[in-house]
């Protein structure tokens, strides 16, 4: 994947400020800047301008990187409620066994009472 960041007169594209605000999320802005051969205060910048919001993504659209993320979390939560349903499944079943079991000893100690009468 190539990209064109910068033209001659140093203007980066928003979406390579996007992409090289993340990278500084991941390995720190000094390394970030470092590797895309930008100043550290350039990219500080972005940083500052993504937090107050005026660094937008731009109409909805999210980076492939950002939409990875959210696909993992999406499978992760689907893995969690998979394993909270089969537990709820499990308890279910746990709660009437031990609801045919509590009627079946009360009815026991019915007759065992009657008997004893």
């Amino acid at each position: 994947m190539e990209e064109k960041g910068m033209s001659e007169n140093k203007q980066y594209e928003n979406e390579y400020k996007v992409q090289a605000v993340k990278l500084a999320k991941k390995i720190g802005a000094v390394n970030a800047a470092n590797e895309l051969q930008i100043p550290v205060n350039t990219l500080y910048g972005w940083i500052r301008k993504v937090k107050i919001e005026s660094l937008d993504i731009g109409c909805g659209e999210r980076s492939p990187e950002e939409s990875l993320n959210i696909a993992e979390e999406n499978q992760q939560l689907r893995k969690r409620i998979k394993a909270l349903e089969k537990e709820n499944k499990r308890l279910s079943e746990m709660n009437e066994f031990l609801e045919d079991a509590a009627a079946f000893f009360a009815a026991s100690r019915q007759k065992s009472g009657k008997n004893k009468g």
